[in-house]
């Protein structure tokens, strides 16, 4: 919270409500799949997922693209390719215009592991969801589309 000039705290500000309300919502769907463990496969880090939802995203790119998209060491990248391969969740073909790259894809698996993962955390938050009354459900209704504009900005 901001300090106040009487020394006591003051009132949080709508954008430090949001920032605090957003990465804990974000935290929790993230760590969804940690608590809520399925099948050995979809035993994902956080890195690991993060990669491969980019790959899906985005299409094929180099490790280093990745590396760089996901914010890390191209050593550490490596290890979390080599990790997708070995679990068939993405795999690597020759680099179109440079021999001496690779490029890495999503496979169908990967792809449905995706879907899996948001199939869950639909479930998750529709549950939640259901909990709140008519009024709350149609505020949030209302700022989703607010929302993702800021979050395009």
């Amino acid at each position: 919270m901001t300090p106040s000039t009487s020394g006591r705290p003051a009132a949080p500000t709508l954008a430090e409500e949001l920032r605090i309300s957003i990465a804990r919502l974000s935290r929790r769907l993230r760590h969804l799949r940690l608590a809520e463990p399925g099948t050995e496969d979809e035993r994902l880090s956080v890195t690991q997922f993060a990669a491969l939802a980019a790959i899906e995203r985005h299409g094929s790119m180099t490790p280093g693209e990745l590396a760089q998209h996901e914010k890390v060491q191209p050593p550490s990248m490596t290890r979390v390719i080599a990790f997708l391969e070995e679990q068939g969740l993405v795999n690597r073909a020759p680099h179109p215009t440079d021999g001496r790259q690779v490029v890495i894809s999503a496979t169908p698996a990967g792809g449905e592991h995706l879907a899996r993962e948001r199939r869950r955390k639909e479930a998750w938050l529709g549950r939640r969801l259901a909990e709140l009354s008519p009024d709350e459900r149609e505020v949030l209704r209302r700022a989703a589309p607010i929302l993702d504009k800021i979050s395009r900005a």
